[in-house]
């Protein structure tokens, strides 16, 4: 199993980056990604704390991805960001989308869609056609997430996706020990968005190999 959005004390999570990495794989996951909070101010310094736990997480049997989430960043800002965190090694870079949880700013998830250097746009919420279609253009995979309000729009996000060709990853947005969730329940997040058996199946059998290499 995948997950690359998870949350440390580096950013709004409870769990230092070791202790996370051994729920995960108690949980049975193989693959996943520190995506902590990220602007200007903080980026090298996440980047840089997870790759010294990167040999812990291979004694427990998980594939760290080093990773950022770029959260509540100015839309401009956006594109230089994901840029310099690439350049800075990071594997995977995800940007917080348009929830309609919080106040993210209008255009985020256009400026997130545009950028090469973005790999997932998550909890993207009431997402256009347009955004839609530009995800598939670019191959920026759609987060279907297990999160409290962020998900109340997964269904709408499925159905723009799909209709668009876009691709999707079924993700917790983990801050606690609480949000980690077991294979049966991705299959219910993907099922309960709309997916039919045989997509959902398709979407939770994805590696890091196939998402993170666009």
């Amino acid at each position: 199993m995948y997950d690359f959005h998870c949350h440390t004390t580096y950013s709004d999570g409870e769990l230092i980056p070791s202790e996370l990495i051994r729920r995960m794989a108690y949980a049975g996951y193989t693959e996943m990604g520190i995506a902590d909070h990220a602007d200007f101010s903080n980026i090298e310094e996440l980047i840089a704390a997870q790759k010294r736990v990167k040999r812990s997480a291979e004694l427990y049997g998980i594939s760290l991805y080093t990773g950022v989430e770029l959260t509540h960043v100015p839309p401009e800002e956006i594109d230089e960001l994901a840029n310099l965190a690439k350049s800075l090694g990071a594997d995977v870079v995800i940007v917080h989308g348009e929830t309609t949880a919080e106040p993210v700013a209008d255009g985020t998830n256009f400026a997130a869609l545009s950028s090469d250097a973005v790999d997932i746009l998550a909890h993207p919420g009431l997402i256009t056609d347009e955004e839609a279609k530009l995800a598939a253009k670019n191959n920026v995979y759609l987060e279907l997430t297990s999160r409290g309000g962020h998900n109340r729009t997964n269904g709408h996000v499925l159905s723009l996706g799909k209709r668009a060709g876009a691709s999707f990853v079924i993700q917790s947005d983990i801050h606690s020990p609480d949000d980690i969730i077991s294979e049966d329940t991705r299959y219910i997040v993907a099922r309960g968005a709309g997916m039919t058996e045989d997509e959902a199946k398709s979407v939770l059998s994805l590696t890091a190999e196939d998402i993170l290499n666009h």
